[in-house]
């Protein structure tokens, strides 16, 4: 007999062995959906209220004073945005870099003292 049919099991273990990991790896896959349904629900925003949702909506102060829908403010929000950055109210950043080259005559992370095989104290 040779090592690799030892009492003519080695096929059946090998299978049995395979067939463990399968099945071991599809419940784990079950366990961690159902996990993440629960956190879900867990973590989920809490849906407002019907008499919440149907309130009428409210303009904003800034708004109402200045006789303008609500629509215009997100427009003037952006233009004025982009006025600010075409117009160098940004901070400037210099596009040189510089390498500066420091020569050491002893540096500890090429040493050869400081080696992990150095086992002799």
């Amino acid at each position: 007999m040779t090592a690799l049919t030892v009492n003519g099991f080695t096929w059946l273990v090998t299978g049995v062995g395979f067939g463990m990991v399968i099945l071991l790896l599809i419940v784990l896959i079950f366990i961690l959906k159902g996990l993440g349904a629960v956190v879900s629900r867990i973590t989920a925003p809490k849906a407002p209220k019907a008499a919440a949702v149907a309130a009428p909506a409210v303009q904003s102060p800034a708004a109402s004073a200045s006789g303008k829908d609500s629509d215009e403010m997100p427009v003037a929000a952006i233009a004025m945005a982009l006025h600010l950055y075409f117009n160098g109210v940004h901070d400037e950043e210099p596009t040189q870099i510089t390498i500066k080259n420091v020569e050491r005559s002893y540096s500890p992370w090429n040493s050869k003292l400081y080696g992990m095989n150095n086992l002799h104290r």
